[in-house]
């Protein structure tokens, strides 16, 4: 079984430098910490977790809140998930997952019961009730998601508000003037969940900008749901010719339903997903996506709490990074059907 001094000799370091990067008591030069931990690796070494949490004061754990609803699409939820995990075990954390649905009393009982040295919360809403504990503790906490106010908080997320703008001026470029967006189902908007509602927002404001008009309509995702959507759609705006979707479920029964009423994808109506590479290169017609970072937000999150557990972020910065959208074109969309 390795030993702390094994690694201090091959580090080149001392073992109480050793103990200082493992339990974060002091500030450790970055060029000593890689060295000391490629050496861990590398040996293979696994401190005494029992041991290692009495001296440092830490569990070495990090709690995650994550959602488990059905109206949210579980395959990014999980990405992220096993990002923070494998993140987290590289810096020798482990991960508590907790139930979003808990809200504020699973915050409570992190802080009240020292479970977890830091936090990670997904499914951010706009007003999240878990906020105010967030900012009174001071616990180190990272948001995948952006609330309406982030004084006082850090925060990782893809940039949706210029997700939305980017599938607007995509279509508008093709010469798009009538754009349907398929949204999410309807309980994710009543949450005032912060990812749904700063895509629709974004994408309004810049189809607003370029002259289009638009229609947003939430949808669970079904086939039946997805047929009575795209129903209502046609109804209101028969000359619809563009289609932004942000619902992974609603992807197939959308292609489906198109293609059964005889409207070819992308000669008569161009789609715009976002949703996962993989969901839009395998769908019935490859889509034209903007892509979710699942595992670089899950990863940005874990670093950017390390940070925090290791007095890394100097200032005490809380600070929001907003991953830049991209836009892979595809298959599925093209130029505006010439009418008349």
């Amino acid at each position: 079984m390795v030993t702390l001094a094994e690694v201090a000799r091959h580090a080149g370091v001392s073992a109480s430098t050793v103990s200082y990067v493992l339990s974060g008591k002091r500030s450790i030069s970055s060029g000593t910490r890689d060295r000391v931990e490629r050496s861990i690796k590398e040996l293979g070494y696994h401190p005494n977790a029992g041991a290692r949490a009495l001296a440092s004061s830490r569990s070495n754990i990090i709690a995650l809140m994550m959602p488990l609803r059905t109206d949210m699409y579980v395959p990014v939820m999980m990405e992220i998930a096993i990002a923070v995990a494998t993140t987290a075990r590289a810096h020798g954390h482990d991960v508590l997952l907790l139930t979003g649905e808990e809200g504020p009393a699973a915050v409570r009982r992190v802080v009240g019961s020292g479970l977890a040295d830091a936090m990670i919360l997904m499914d951010v809403e706009l007003l999240d009730a878990r906020l105010p504990l967030i900012r009174e503790t001071g616990r180190p906490a990272v948001l995948i998601g952006l609330p309406a106010d982030t004084t006082g908080l850090t925060c990782v997320d893809l940039d949706f508000a210029a997700t939305g703008a980017l599938c607007a001026e995509h279509l508008a470029g093709h010469g798009h003037r009538e754009i349907a967006v398929v949204g999410e189902a309807a309980a994710v908007y009543e949450r005032h969940t912060g990812f749904a509602e700063r895509t629709r927002d974004g994408l309004h404001r810049r189809a607003r900008e370029l002259g289009l008009r638009t229609l947003h309509r939430p949808c669970e995702g079904s086939y039946e749901s997805m047929a009575g959507t795209l129903a209502r759609i046609f109804d209101e705006r028969p000359g619809t010719t563009g289609f932004v979707v942000q619902n992974e479920a609603a992807i197939d029964p959308l292609l489906s339903l198109l293609r059964q009423q005889g409207r070819a994808v992308p000669e008569d109506v161009s789609v715009v997903a976002i949703c996962p590479d993989q969901v839009a290169a395998q769908a019935a017609v490859r889509l034209t996506s903007v892509a979710i970072p699942a595992q670089e937000m899950g990863r940005r999150a874990v670093e950017l709490v390390m940070a925090k557990l290791d007095g890394r972020d100097d200032d005490g910065t809380r600070q929001v990074t907003l991953l830049p959208p991209e836009l892979t074109v595809r298959a599925s969309s093209g130029p505006a059907p010439v009418t008349g």
